[in-house]
């Protein structure tokens, strides 16, 4: 599963890394504030590089809603969806087969730049947050699939069963984000892709070798804490942990 994130990169460096222009530059001293922390339960705007308009970067509400749904209905959809994970994440193995998914999955799938994601590790009954980055900070591509509500864009991170290194990590779920190479970022937008392109995409497993994954404060769990900080991303030990690399 992947609910937190972090964008820290300003809007020129990622239209330079993706070859893409923001969609409308008005929102480019929003998205030039780093965002430390992420949480999708509170379906932040983020930015995405929709299929449909593969050059440019748009803003999307994180949480997909289905298509059928008015602008007015998303807020109350939200509300009702919770019990499914609010739309957050879409697992790759229902695709072709959920009825929201399989509308979007052919000509609405998307990138979702990140510099990291957070994912939760159990240890003798209590969790402690882990911090998944590339090692040389040149951030992640997270595959996903969305919606267009009105003028809203609506999207889910696409979610697998855990490579070898994330079924340590999240070792309850054992789930994992998909994450694209960059050379498979154009591949995954491009309009030709087929139902077996699609999938083969989907199970390809990220170079584990360029992944950097360490725990950092429990403050990342607190709703009474204002973890949206610089400091949530700074490694913190915890003792009977071992070390994932």
């Amino acid at each position: 599963m992947c609910f937190h994130t972090a964008q820290l990169k300003k809007v020129k460096d990622l239209e330079r890394k993706y070859n893409v222009k923001i969609s409308d530059e008005n929102w480019e001293k929003y998205f030039d504030e780093p965002r430390y922390h992420l949480n999708g339960f509170s379906h932040p705007n983020m930015l995405v590089i929709p299929q449909q308009r593969s050059d440019v970067l748009a803003p999307g509400v994180w949480g997909i809603v289905p298509n059928y749904k008015s602008p007015e209905e998303i807020k109350p959809y939200y509300k009702e969806a919770v019990k499914y994970g609010s739309g957050l994440n879409a697992q790759s193995e229902k695709l072709f087969s959920h009825f929201m998914y399989r509308e979007s999955v052919m000509t609405q799938r998307c990138i979702i730049p990140v510099d990291g994601f957070f994912e939760p590790h159990e240890h003798n009954k209590k969790k402690y947050p882990f911090y998944i980055k590339e090692k040389e900070d040149k951030g992640l591509a997270l595959a996903g699939i969305y919606t267009v509500i009105g003028t809203y864009i609506t999207f889910s991170i696409l979610t697998k069963k855990a490579s070898p290194l994330f079924e340590k990590i999240h070792n309850l779920k054992k789930r994992q984000p998909v994450i694209l190479s960059s050379d498979n970022v154009d591949h995954w937008l491009s309009e030709s892709l087929n139902e077996e392109d699609v999938k083969e995409l989907v199970n390809l497993n990220f170079p584990e070798e360029q992944l950097d994954a360490y725990t950092v404060s429990k403050d990342l769990f607190s709703p009474k804490i204002d973890s949206n900080t610089q400091t949530i991303l700074e490694k913190v030990e915890f003792d009977g942990l071992e070390r994932m690399f």
